[in-house]
């Protein structure tokens, strides 16, 4: 069954770099979302990144992917790989002949577009969903400048922005210096009915949870600092299970030694978000930096108590009733005195709070409206395009 009666089944290549975090989530949900609805999908992302995790997830997902998934060497950086990987892509979309190529990510945004630049009269379109990407990186500085000047080129051949969050979509205009030329529509992450089950937290054996990539971003060197704030000043020593990989973990480690707070700290491999929210009482999430994080989402909908920055896509979660809860980011200060308080609040105070935080993530971000408008956008650029 198609998500339009009587309309053809679309053929839909989504391109990405690395599978892991919330992108790869999005793609996959997405993925599998437009396969229930009897469209042929495939996936073009990188072959080093994902670890064993994504083989296992492709295995399961190849079987019901009409188009494939294809696999590639790809670098997070500019790098000599890039023309390999570029060319790839091209003779993939080529062979494939999709109706849509839909591109995650900054990297993503070049693979998948720039072909696209070099050809006006394409019979497919091309969506764009930035995920934060490049226009998390902080404005004025050398880089920012150089990835805007590539988005501004690229956005030519752009038929449909699908901003995954108004904050992105906001920074978007400010960092181009307009709203997008084409058509461009926010259509939010969403969850499914499943993750709206509560968590058993009978046998939480840790106090806190931090789950996600370990890296300068994500704030987690903040949240150590916090640790031993508390420490020395109120002889509160929670004990936190951190679950994630990435470029600084031999760094945090390191620091928690320094800080002395390394035996109130287990660091585990990524894995299963509800497998480690069962573990835990609460969660803390210490962004400095983030679009419409799927962790807080799946956190919020299971009803775990949590302490989370004001960034990002983060306030677009928890709406103008909640959003006087979150923290300012990379004050180890601010963040110490909400554990503090978290930690000392009643259990039914706690449960209450994220209960009705869960209720309002259920209302305003589910998987099926995402898939739904996902798709309505791809047709209204296919009836811009000509392409029937």
């Amino acid at each position: 069954m198609t998500d339009a009666p009587g309309a053809r089944p679309l053929r839909i290549l989504h391109v990405f770099r690395a599978p892991l975090g919330g992108l790869f989530r999005h793609v996959l949900d997405v993925a599998r979302g437009q396969t229930e609805r009897g469209h042929a999908v495939g996936i073009f992302c990188d072959s080093s990144t994902g670890g064993a995790r994504a083989d296992e997830v492709f295995r399961e997902l190849s079987a019901r992917l009409e188009l494939g998934v294809t696999r590639v060497p790809m670098s997070r950086h500019p790098n000599a790989t890039d023309a390999k990987a570029q060319l790839a892509q091209i003779s993939l979309r080529r062979r494939l002949a999709p109706d849509v190529v839909h591109c995650h990510g900054s990297k993503g945004g070049v693979y998948g577009r720039l072909p696209a630049l070099f050809s006006p009269r394409r019979r497919y379109v091309t969506a764009y969903t930035p995920h934060g990407g490049s226009f998390n990186y902080k404005p004025g500085g050398m880089e920012h400048g150089v990835y805007m000047a590539v988005e501004r080129l690229l956005e030519r051949a752009t038929d449909i922005f699908l901003f995954e969050s108004r904050f992105i979509a906001g920074r978007f205009e400010a960092s181009i210096g307009h709203a997008p030329r084409t058509d461009s529509r926010v259509v939010l992450n969403g969850i499914s009915e499943a993750e709206f089950e509560p968590v058993d937290h009978s046998g939480a054996e840790f106090d806190l949870l931090y789950l996600g990539e370990l890296r300068a971003a994500k704030g987690v060197d903040t949240l150590i600092d916090a640790l031993a704030l508390l420490r020395r000043r109120d002889k509160v020593t929670p004990r936190i299970l951190i679950v994630g990989s990435g470029p600084d973990e031999a760094t945090l480690q390191q620091m928690t030694r320094e800080r002395g707070v390394a035996d109130q700290c287990v660091f585990e491999p990524p894995g299963p978000i509800r497998r480690a929210l069962a573990r835990t009482r609460s969660m803390v999430i210490p962004s400095r930096a983030e679009s419409l994080p799927y962790v807080i989402l799946e956190a919020a909908a299971a009803a775990q108590p949590l302490i989370a920055t004001d960034v990002g896509g983060i306030g677009e979660i928890y709406g103008p009733r909640h959003r006087h809860r979150l923290i300012r980011a990379n004050d180890p200060t601010i963040l110490a005195e909400a554990i503090r308080t978290m930690l000392g609040a009643s259990e039914a105070e706690r449960r209450e709070q994220a209960a009705d935080l869960a209720a309002h993530v259920r209302q305003n971000f589910r998987l099926d409206a995402m898939v739904e408008d996902g798709l309505a956008a791809y047709r209204s650029a296919m009836a811009a395009r000509g392409i029937a």
